[in-house]
């Protein structure tokens, strides 16, 4: 038989407000919402005023609540408010992805101690099941990657300046309008919520637990207009991707960067707030997840199957890391890029393995070519100097490429 499921809920925004609409409307759901705390009581909200209350105490020490739902913005509020639960020994779900980056560690350990579960599939992919669907369904041994689109709100301002010509300022404007963008935009557009969710899914895929500092990614602020007409030109969609790939040597690449997509890429597709992942595995090949990837509604969605998911006593084991041997992460591969620059500057003499084109005119260039991973991992050439950097579309290279000086190196010296 189900439990009931008594919910005090921290935070009333978009997807606040769309899951208590949800629940209302679902009574076989078996769930109710007892009590909102909020921070701002004098906003108007769509529901009773005695639904809410400013004191975090009144739904953490309510014996009759069983279950806390965080849906709030600031990382370090969440971790007050779920470690504060999970020691009362009330289940919890959350959507910050920022929380559980930062914190997993001990989020692990308060699980433990207290033997109260931690559920939050809607901090990845939004409507998309991906936590539990490597959770339970994907062995570590035989999967090969996990790339994907996971952050709504860059793939939305993307496809605007792609499809619609829309310039970046404009676009941001319309993705925070239509509440695809976080509060704080930085966030989103320079690649800190992707990468926060890079580690989630790390620790489900892989059994590793890395911190987001430990990673190297960037997000799409550097991109430049240059970047853009070569894209169109090769027929190619940007795209900003999250990856985790298991090398020859079994340990795990795993990093965010904007890349470039051909047709025959499934993620070329994913448009707008929607996001894609793609998992591949040694038996099943790839797998494809499409669906929406910010808003609330979507996002209530996931926040619901977790709730429901509770109400059977669902909980992550995380045995990838308990019951395998884990993986360990590494910077030593080869990648294929693009890099562009203005004309004028220099790039570092000895930065390509290889390169395939060089090209420009007397305001910018571009270079196609392969270089070790740690140039990017262990170097900060690339975030100065208006530089940007995309991953070609076969991005990994198997074999470390021969080295190759002649003209092009002399070339990138001019």
């Amino acid at each position: 038989m189900t439990k009931k499921l008594n919910i005090g809920l921290f935070g009333f925004g978009v997807v606040g407000e769309s899951l208590w609409q949800v629940l209302r409307q679902k009574p076989s759901l078996n769930a109710s919402i007892s009590k909102v705390c909020i921070k701002h009581p004098e906003k108007p909200r769509n529901a009773p005023a005695s639904l809410f209350t400013t004191d975090p105490d009144d739904i953490l020490n309510d014996t009759s609540i069983n279950v806390v739902v965080e849906l709030i913005d600031d990382a370090e509020a969440a971790w007050k408010i779920v470690g504060g639960a999970l020691k009362k020994r009330k289940a919890v779900v959350s959507a910050n992805k920022k929380l559980i980056a930062e914190h997993l560690v001990e989020l692990l350990e308060l699980q433990s101690a207290y033997n109260a579960p931690f559920l939050y599939e809607a901090a990845c992919c939004a409507s998309i099941p991906v936590v539990r669907n490597l959770e339970e369904y994907y062995d570590n041994d035989l999967l090969q990657s996990i790339s994907g689109i996971v952050n709504g709100s860059t793939n939305y301002i993307l496809t605007k300046i792609s499809e619609d010509g829309l310039d970046f300022p404009k676009a941001l404007k319309q993705a925070q309008e239509k509440g695809f963008a976080e509060s704080d935009a930085a966030l989103d557009i320079e690649g800190t919520d992707a990468i926060n969710k890079l580690t989630i899914l790390l620790i489900h895929a892989y059994g590793i637990i890395a911190r987001p500092e430990e990673l190297t990614y960037t997000g799409i602020t550097r991109l430049h207009e240059n970047d853009a007409q070569f894209a169109r030109e090769k027929g190619y969609e940007i795209k900003l991707i999250a990856h985790a790939h298991k090398l020859n040597n079994e340990k795990v690449a795993a990093f965010v960067f904007p890349q470039f997509l051909k047709k025959d890429n499934p993620l070329f597709y994913v448009k707008n707030e929607y996001n894609g992942v793609i998992i591949e595995s040694g038996l099943a090949d790839k797998q494809f997840f499409n669906g929406k990837g910010a808003g609330g509604f979507p996002t209530a969605s996931a926040v619901i199957s977790d709730l429901s998911a509770l109400r059977y006593d669902y909980r992550y084991e995380y045995k990838k890391l308990f019951n395998q041997q884990p993986t360990a992460l590494t910077n030593d591969f080869y990648i294929r890029v693009y890099v562009s620059f203005d004309a004028g500057y220099a790039l570092p003499a000895d930065l390509f393995e290889q390169i395939e084109e060089w090209a420009g005119n007397d305001r910018r260039n571009h270079v196609l070519g392969t270089l070790h991973f740690s140039k990017l991992a262990n170097e900060d050439w690339w975030k100065h100097n208006n530089i940007s950097v995309i991953l070609q579309p076969d991005a990994f290279v198997s074999q470390p490429a021969k080295r190759v000086k002649a003209r092009f190196e002399e070339l990138l010296l001019v």
